[in-house]
C-alpha cells in the first residue's frame, strides 16, 4: 500500500486521572486544582478559553455606570455635583482591561506549564469510559462536565430581522447603544447601567422585576430605577418585533390591548440552556433532560465515572440565573481525590443582583417560608438606623432575616450598597448550621454597614423581654444576685 492511501494510525489513548469537559471559569479552576494535588489532567475546550465574557462585561459596565451616578449626586456630600460624559472609547477600555486581567491566568500556556493538557476541539462521548476529540481518544479515571449554558434566543416573531445583541456582544461595542431595549427582569442592571451612562434605556421583564426575590427589595429597586427614569415594562409578554428605519418596536401583550416600545437595538438577557447538546451523553450512559445532566446531590451522574458542575448541571444543582457562586469545584474535587462523602447546598448559594442598590438573596423568602414552613419569626434591621449607611447618604435598603422558633436561619435578604458582600457571614452561618444567636454573638465594626446584621440577628432576643418567667429571674437576681 502506498504511502498516499494508508491510512493515518489512530492515536493512543490518553489515560488522565481527570478530564474536564469545558474550560470556562468552574472548569478551569478544578483542572488548576487537581493538577496542584499531583492529578493527570486533560482540559477540553471547544470555544475561548475561560468561558463567557459577558457577565464581567456587564459587570465593568455597571461600575461605569455606578461612578456616573456618584457625579450627578455629589451635592448630597456637599460636593459640586455635575453631569457626566461617558466617553464609549474608554469604556470599552476599561471593559477589555477587566477582561484581560481575568484572562491573563487562564491562558492555554499557563496551563500547559501547570501540566494541565489543553485540547481545542468538540468533545464527545463514545462510551461511559471514552470520550473522543477531534479522533483523540480519552479515557480518564474520572470526567467532569462543566460546559455551562448558553444563552436562547426567545421565541418572539421578527426577531432575526431586528438589531440584536448578546450580552458577551457588549464587550466589543465602541459605541453605546442609544436607545437599548433590555429584554428580561435579568438584564435589571445592565438596563440600570445604560440609563446611567446617559441612553435612553428601556426594561421589559416579562417575568416580572426580581422574580424569585423578596417583593419589598423588589419594591425598592423599582422605585429607585423609575426615579432615575429609566422606563420600565412588567409582565407583558413579548409578542413579535417589527423593524423600524431608526431601529425596532417590540410589541408587548397588555391586558387591555397591545403596548408598543421602540429602540435602536434589543439586549437579550437569558434564558438560558445547559451547553450539552453536542455531548452524545447517551453514548456514555448519562441521564439528562431539559434542565441540564441529571445528578444527584453529590453531582454524580448516572454514570458513575461521570460528575457534572455548574450551569450544565440539572436536578439536584438546578439553580436560579442570577445565582452568585456555587461550591462545586470544592465539592467535585473532595469527592474524586479524597473519595469523601460530599452534598450540594442550593440553600446556601447566594444569589445576586448586581443593580444599585444591590439585592441579595440567601435561602427562602419571605413568602416562600410562608408557605411551606410553621410558626417563623421574620428580623428585619433598615440601614436609615445603621451608622455607615447614614455617613454615606445611602440608607435605601434593610437586612431581614426569617428564621423558625428555635432561630435556625431559613433565608435572608438584604438590599443595599454592598449587599453582595454583606450576604458573606450569613452564607458561612448557613453552610456550617450556625443559629441566628451565634450571628448575635459576633463582634462586627459599630460603624460598618455589616453591623446591621448583627442587629437584625439581635433582634430575635428582643420577645425574651417580655416572658413573665425570666422578668421575675432578672427581678429575683437584681434583689439577691
Amino acid at each position: 500500500m502506498s504511502d498516499g492511501t494508508a491510512k493515518a494510525a489512530k492515536p493512543a489513548a490518553l489515560t488522565p486521572d481527570i478530564c474536564v469537559i469545558g474550560a470556562g471559569g468552574n472548569g478551569i479552576a478544578l483542572a488548576i486544582a487537581a493538577a496542584a494535588f499531583g492529578a493527570p489532567v486533560v482540559l477540553i475546550e471547544r470555544d475561548a478559553i475561560g468561558g463567557d465574557i459577558g457577565a464581567l462585561a456587564i459587570r465593568a459596565l455597571i461600575e461605569s455606570g455606578a461612578r456616573a451616578q456618584e457625579l450627578r449626586e455629589a451635592g448630597r456630600r456637599g460636593l459640586a455635583a455635575a453631569e457626566p460624559q461617558p466617553k464609549p472609547a474608554q469604556i470599552h477600555d476599561h471593559i477589555q482591561r477587566a477582561l484581560t486581567a481575568d484572562r491573563a491566568n487562564h491562558t492555554a500556556e499557563r496551563l500547559a506549564t501547570l501540566g494541565i493538557i489543553v485540547i481545542r476541539g468538540e468533545a464527545r462521548f463514545t462510551s461511559r469510559s471514552t470520550v473522543t476529540v477531534n479522533q483523540q481518544p480519552i479515557k480518564a479515571r474520572r470526567f467532569v462536565i462543566a460546559t455551562g449554558a448558553r444563552a436562547v434566543p426567545p421565541a418572539i416573531a421578527g426577531l432575526d430581522a431586528v438589531p440584536v445583541l448578546r450580552e458577551a456582544d457588549l464587550a466589543g461595542l465602541t459605541r453605546l447603544p442609544e436607545r437599548p431595549i433590555v429584554l428580561g427582569g435579568a438584564g435589571a442592571a445592565l438596563a440600570q447601567a445604560l440609563r446611567r451612562l446617559g441612553c435612553a434605556a428601556t426594561l421589559v421583564a416579562p417575568e416580572g422585576l426580581l422574580a424569585g426575590h423578596d417583593a419589598e427589595a423588589a419594591t425598592i429597586l423599582r422605585r429607585r430605577l423609575l426615579r432615575e427614569e429609566l422606563a420600565l415594562y412588567e409582565d407583558g409578554e413579548p409578542l413579535r418585533a417589527e423593524r423600524t428605519r431608526s431601529g425596532l418596536r417590540l410589541i408587548l401583550a397588555s391586558p387591555s390591548d397591545e403596548t408598543t416600545v421602540e429602540g435602536s437595538h434589543l439586549i437579550l438577557c437569558g434564558p438560558r440552556r445547559p451547553a450539552i447538546d453536542a455531548l452524545d451523553l447517551d453514548l456514555g450512559g448519562i441521564r439528562h433532560d431539559a434542565s441540564g445532566i441529571t445528578v444527584d446531590r453529590s453531582l454524580r451522574t448516572s454514570n458513575r465515572r461521570v460528575h457534572a458542575l455548574g450551569a450544565c448541571a440539572g436536578g439536584a444543582a438546578t439553580a436560579p440565573f442570577d445565582r452568585a457562586g456555587d461550591d462545586h469545584v470544592g465539592l467535585v474535587l473532595r469527592s474524586i481525590l479524597f473519595r469523601q462523602p460530599v452534598k450540594i447546598d442550593p440553600a446556601s448559594e447566594p444569589r445576586v443582583v448586581w443593580s444599585r442598590p444591590q439585592v441579595a438573596s440567601l435561602g427562602l423568602s419571605e413568602a416562600q417560608v410562608r408557605r411551606t414552613a410553621g410558626t417563623v419569626r421574620v428580623l428585619r434591621w433598615p440601614f436609615s438606623e445603621n451608622a455607615a449607611a447614614q455617613a454615606a447618604g445611602e440608607t435605601e435598603g434593610f437586612v431581614k432575616a426569617i428564621v423558625d422558633r428555635k432561630g435556625r436561619i431559613l433565608g435572608v435578604t438584604i438590599v443595599g450598597e454592598a449587599a453582595g458582600e454583606l450576604i458573606a457571614p450569613w452564607c458561612i452561618a448557613m453552610r456550617t448550621g450556625l443559629g441566628i444567636g451565634d450571628l448575635a454573638g459576633i463582634p462586627l465594626p459599630a460603624d460598618a454597614r455589616s453591623d446591621a446584621s448583627r442587629r437584625a440577628a439581635l433582634s430575635f432576643h428582643a420577645a425574651l423581654t417580655t416572658r413573665p418567667a425570666l422578668r421575675r429571674l432578672i427581678g429575683f437576681l437584681r434583689r439577691f444576685g
